[in-house]
């Protein structure tokens, strides 16, 4: 067997090796982030439509208060610790538009959904 064979083979070995250890790692790197592989994801899709949102002109923190406002009236004395913006429907016009909150508690969340009405936001609907 020539040393030409050898380098071939050895290098042949190495790489199988790197390829299953890269295997392994992926599948490690998997397990450990599904936990919390949900809440980038919404992370994610909250981050895009606020861009979406605000390229268009819309202001989030008008949206923001109606939304609460609604929560507050609809549910007296229920807490809720985070608002997220999780769509955005804009459709030709103003008239259209809707907006998707949930206001998530400690043990319930509600949708809160916002339509345009003469350029106001408003309620439209909490579910």
């Amino acid at each position: 067997m020539s040393v030409l064979e050898i380098v071939a083979i050895v290098i042949g070995v190495l790489l199988i090796l790197f390829f299953i250890g890269g295997l392994f790692a992926v599948r490690a790197r998997a397990r450990r982030q599904a936990a919390t592989f949900p809440e980038h994801v919404r992370a994610a899709d909250e981050a895009l439509e606020q861009a979406r949102a605000l390229d268009r002109g819309w202001e989030r923190e008008t949206m923001e208060g109606v939304a609460r406002a609604a929560v507050t009236e609809a549910r007296p004395g229920w807490t809720f610790d985070a608002l997220h913006l999780v769509l955005v429907d804009d459709r030709p016009g103003v008239e259209e538009d809707r907006a998707h909150f949930v206001a998530m508690g400690p043990d319930d969340q509600v949708r809160v959904i916002l339509a345009r009405q003469g350029g106001q936001w408003v309620a439209e609907s909490l579910d």
